[in-house]
């Protein structure tokens, strides 16, 4: 099947995107100082699960009642809510917002070898093999001298965001028993965060005791329902609009964007400075993308009619 092209405006709704999941980063960087993780990440799918019910409703939408269904929000929920966004908030505790976000976008990454490993019709070509080759030296070169030192806090920090990427490369493949199930985009997305509140908030309650904790300024809560709101209920309705629309290709593509917009976004707000290393890392993750997505490897050597 060829490549779906994308006009103007899914090209504005993939910039769209790519700040709203670009801005998590900025509202974890300004939460992790006055919350623990598990408190930020409950509070995250708890509120978005309120407003992407409140919409199921509004629509007119039927959730499915099945052990089936539901035994498959928990799953998608395990991997693409619960294990990387906790992993990604403790790993901003000792990172900056912006080298978390290019960390993060080593999904796609992971992906091709998951895909590769657990599908098949999802094998990896030489675009991605090329891709991942030029990847991960993006990688490399942004954790840089950590590597070769000893294991700080840092590092650390740095595993643990490429931890949630892979969990995001697994949540991909296991993402993909929705459509066989014939369910509407919307539906795993209510799922897996109300699956994802189910699992977290008793043990936020009993770990973290939020409701001991100090009650935090204005800004933390702005900062709380924008994670939820903006970075998840409405990132996931625009998610699934660019993919009816453009197809998962073209949506992969937001992965390039997103760690600009983070780090324009920490820059701005959290005054948050990357080293060179960290731009010339991204710089080869975004390549590494471009590779794997091979439309302009396509494009520069089409042969041209005689």
């Amino acid at each position: 099947m060829a490549t779906k092209e994308m006009g103007l405006a899914e090209w504005a709704m993939l910039g769209a995107l790519s700040l709203l999941w670009g801005g998590s980063f900025l509202f974890n960087g300004i939460l992790v100082k006055v919350w623990p993780p598990l408190t930020i990440v409950t509070g995250r799918v708890v509120l978005a699960a309120l407003a992407l019910w409140l919409i199921v409703r509004v629509m007119g939408v039927k959730m499915p009642k099945s052990r089936e269904a539901w035994g498959a929000f928990f799953g998608m929920g395990i991997l693409n809510n619960v294990i990387p966004f906790i992993l990604i908030v403790w790993g901003q505790t000792h990172i900056a917002s912006g080298l978390a976000a290019i960390l993060n976008a080593t999904t796609p990454l992971f992906g091709v070898i998951v895909a590769h490993a657990l599908t098949a019709d999802e094998k990896l070509t030489v675009n991605r093999v090329a891709g991942l080759l030029v990847g991960f030296a993006g990688v490399v070169t942004m954790v840089g001298p950590s590597v070769l030192g000893h294991v700080g806090s840092d590092l650390l920090g740095e595993l643990a965001v490429l931890g949630a990427a892979v969990s995001y490369a697994f949540a991909g493949v296991y993402g993909r028993r929705f459509r066989a199930m014939g369910l509407p985009p919307l539906v795993p997305a209510v799922g897996q965060v109300t699956a994802s509140s189910v699992l977290l908030l008793p043990v936020a309650l009993i770990v973290d005791r939020p409701f001991s904790l100090p009650v935090p300024g204005l800004e933390a809560w702005a900062a709380l329902f924008g994670l939820a709101i903006l970075s998840s209920a409405l990132a996931y309705i625009l998610f699934f609009r660019i993919l009816a629309t453009a197809g998962a290709t073209n949506l992969m593509l937001v992965t390039i964007l997103i760690p600009p917009s983070a780090i324009l976004l920490a820059a701005l707000v959290l005054g948050e400075q990357l080293a060179a290393r960290h731009f010339i890392g991204m710089v080869l993750i975004g390549l590494g993308l471009l590779a794997i997505d091979g439309r302009l490897w396509r494009a520069l050597f089409r042969k041209r009619p005689a």
